[in-house]
């Protein structure tokens, strides 16, 4: 044999091996193809603001001061016009967030104090998102106030689906800027520059801090994280170096005397505070300057694309600690502040930022509340919402398609006389004093001409007025922890 014909036969032997190869792997060429990388399911950071008001924003109309970082994320995203928050005061707010329930159904429907420290815990038996998005395989992480659940109960945030907090765990403690402690995780932090009457170490700070180290650590995974700010809240305290920015330009100044030592100092009272104008301004300031920090970390890291940025408030403008929300016009000439379930009170701003998802520079007037981002998020990861919530997923307003509507938005409130509030399209109802009467009379209001409820239609509007007080008594689950009835004692101010 020759070397020719011995090479040939050898080429036909290896041929005929390779098909005997590509059929024992079933003939799949495209097995052997190398699989595009998954991407990624989006990351979410959700900013909410402590009692800001829908004015207290330069993209709503604040002339005292500026919030560039604030209003460029609402240049390079989408601006809601009608949000509202889950409650009028922080505890139910947050509980309406976490649970996907106004507070008509939801665990928490007001600021329940636990002594020494904390407000009443949301359930075990509650789902929370955060506890939605663990199990999603999401990192999970809340960096500001809590006021759903003490230290070590059921409601701790540990416990809700957190894999790292760090802050307030207590709404009342979290009237101070410069507490003795914090909280990471399940360890208190004793803050020593804060010892007795120091103020070395600015909360506020060291959260923000702690926040940007988890992007920084988690940039590689997905991950979840809330961060519930303190500021602008009462007491009125910033760095020097902002106040220093407005001394002298916002007068007049009238000095507020509040608890500078002994009994309730750092734990429940506020301080004193000779320049609230300059001081307040400063604060949505360093608030503002937060938010800008936390999408450059994002760019920085080079995540911002998969992305979303959510940026709102949990009620409206505060009048506490020498706050002067009408100095400010913080309710942006809608009805009412903290505690109202008018305009004032509840109806917030919204931004969505998500770079190439959301159209940069729109707006939406889609009527949208804090218990549809649960679904939202569900929305985003692709996972499915629980059973049994009230919320409405308002992804498909983000991206341009069709959007599903509320039949109604629902709030109730038990306190300052027992309220009750509902949005149907563009009308409003609200029912006060119902400690007294749990059927008083329903003002009414038609938004679409009269977003500043001046003028009460109740009276010409029977059918209407109807229509809104079956919808209170659907959407009504007595509560025995948070009922309608009157009570003496002055309730904690939140």
């Amino acid at each position: 044999m020759t070397n020719n014909e011995f090479n040939f036969i050898r080429l036909i032997q290896l041929a005929v091996l390779g098909l005997l190869i590509s059929g024992c792997n079933g003939g799949d060429s495209a097995a052997q193809e190398v699989k595009p990388k998954p991407v990624p399911k989006p990351n979410i950071i959700y900013i909410l603001a402590d009692d800001l008001g829908y004015g207290d924003l330069s993209l709503t109309g604040q002339q005292k001061f500026t919030t560039p970082n604030i209003d460029k994320l609402a240049a390079d995203g989408m601006f809601f016009t009608q949000h509202y928050s889950g409650s009028t005061v922080c505890a139910p707010s947050r509980s309406s967030l976490m649970q996907g329930l106004h507070t008509g159904h939801s665990f928490v429907r007001g600021n329940k104090e636990y002594l020494p420290e904390g407000q009443s815990p949301i359930d075990s038996s509650v789902v929370t998102l955060a506890e939605i998005l663990q199990d999603a395989g999401y990192v999970t992480g809340a960096f500001g106030k809590w006021g759903v659940g003490f230290p070590g109960s059921e409601g701790d945030p540990n416990f809700q689906g957190f894999d790292k907090f760090y802050g307030y765990n207590c709404q009342r403690f979290g009237h101070s800027y410069f507490p003795y402690h914090l909280w990471n995780n399940q360890t208190k932090v004793i803050l020593k520059g804060n010892v007795d009457t120091n103020k070395n170490e600015y909360a506020p700070t060291l959260i923000h801090d702690e926040a940007l180290a988890f992007l920084e650590k988690n940039k590689d995974t997905t991950f979840f994280m809330y961060y519930p700010s303190v500021i602008p809240h009462a007491e009125l305290a910033a760095p020097e170096s902002y106040i220093a920015k407005f001394r002298g330009k916002l007068p007049p100044e009238v000095n507020y005397e509040g608890t500078d030592e002994g009994k309730g100092y750092k734990i429940g009272m506020y301080a004193s505070q000779k320049e609230p104008h300059a001081t307040f301004a400063a604060m949505i300031t360093l608030l503002d300057d937060q938010v800008g920090e936390i999408r450059r970390k994002v760019e920085e890291l080079g995540i911002a694309d998969n992305t979303i940025i959510i940026f709102t408030s949990d009620n409206g403008a505060h009048k506490e600690a020498g706050a002067d929300p009408d100095y400010f016009n913080s309710s942006a000439d809608f009805r009412g502040y903290k505690r109202d379930l008018y305009e004032g009170g509840i109806r917030v701003p919204m931004i969505a930022y998500w770079p190439g998802k959301v159209k940069a520079n729109t707006t939406s007037n889609h009527i949208s509340a804090f218990w549809d981002f649960l679904p939202t998020v569900c929305d985003i990861a692709e996972i499915d919402s629980p059973k049994g919530i009230d919320g409405i997923s308002f992804l498909p307003e983000l991206l341009g398609k069709e959007q599903a509507q509320h039949k109604y938005l629902y709030w109730e409130f038990s306190k300052r006389g027992g309220k009750q509030a509902v949005r149907w399209g563009d009308w409003k109802g609200v029912r006060l004093d119902m400690t007294k009467d749990p059927n008083a009379p329903i003002e009414l209001y038609n938004l679409s001409i009269d977003s500043i409820e001046a003028n009460n239609v109740a009276e010409a509007n029977p059918e209407i007025i109807a229509k809104i007080d079956s919808m209170m008594k659907e959407a009504h689950v007595p509560s025995d922890r948070f009922p309608f009835k009157y009570e003496e004692k002055k309730e904690e101010e939140k």
